[in-house]
């Protein structure tokens, strides 16, 4: 149900890919226009994204703004002003295993990656993102390091990807979820065949409760926008969750509005409210 009184928001979050950008992954210059609004207003504007740090900066040039990031799905704060990860929460190495295990047990066919930080976007200490020789890409990723499938599992990392061709993310997640239990938390961003796997209790809400103390916001006093289940958790927490006309069903269950799709700047016409 739309509310068209509500106060002025104290900070606003929003998702990126089928929520901030439009299908070609642009910013448009509607949209543009409304966050440096209320940027100018002084208002916080934050980013929630599943993408990595090193992922940002598209984003970034086409705002024409550097906010503070929750990346990763929240296992990750990440100033992109400064190109500075501020904190980050992992999966250990036996976790990484055991999770590799019971996937491949569980889902025969699936491929395994992993996704890693450094200190920055562009750490280039150790390859960000590896992936086994049977994991194939749910979407375009230049940047991929394929190692054998221990070399997936033998360090830290951000989060696991599981990639199963042919096969639903709910599918995928509704066959692991009870098995894993409350050892790790799962998630999807596209329906695709891709499941992400992060550290128990880290969700898109964990790391924007970060990012809010951080600014001294009341997290009755944010707006939130997205469109997929990785979203639900910020779109819970917030006191106001805005879904996209283009969104899943289950984001649009957890919000309080539906906004137009991403490619007819929803966020913009929410934020046009407030901010013209």
């Amino acid at each position: 149900m739309t509310r068209l009184h509500l106060p002025k928001p104290k900070m606003v979050a929003t998702d990126v890919d089928g929520t901030l950008i439009d299908h070609d992954e642009r910013v448009t210059a509607r949209t543009k226009a409304a966050v440096a609004a209320l940027i100018t207003d002084g208002v916080p504007f934050v980013l929630a994204t599943g993408r990595p740090p090193r992922w940002i900066d598209p984003v970034v040039d086409g705002l024409g703004y550097a906010p503070l990031c929750v990346c990763g799905n929240g296992a990750v704060i990440y100033d992109s002003a400064a190109d500075r990860v501020l904190a980050s929460r992992t999966l250990d190495v036996d976790t990484l295993a055991w999770i590799a295990d019971l996937a491949e047990c569980a889902l025969p066919g699936c491929g395994l990656a992993a996704e890693r930080v450094g200190a920055s976007a562009h750490d280039a200490v150790t390859p960000q993102f590896v992936s086994s020789p049977e994991y194939e890409h749910a979407w375009l990723n230049p940047d991929d390091t394929e190692v054998s499938r221990a070399e997936v599992i033998d360090a830290p990392a951000i989060k696991m990807l599981v990639r199963l061709r042919g096969t639903l993310s709910a599918e995928m997640r509704a066959v692991l979820a009870p098995l894993i239990g409350d050892r790790a938390d799962i998630t999807y961003s596209t329906d695709h065949g891709l499941i992400e796997i992060s550290a128990p209790g880290v969700t898109k809400a964990s790391g924007l409760t970060i990012v809010a103390q951080r600014l001294g916001v009341e997290h009755s006093a944010i707006i939130a926008f997205g469109d997929m289940p990785n979203d639900v958790p910020m779109l819970s927490m917030v006191g106001h969750g805005v879904a996209m006309a283009n969104a899943h069903p289950e984001a649009i269950a957890a919000a309080d509005e539906i906004t137009a799709a991403n490619s007819e700047d929803g966020v913009a016409q929410v934020l046009e409210r407030w901010w013209v």
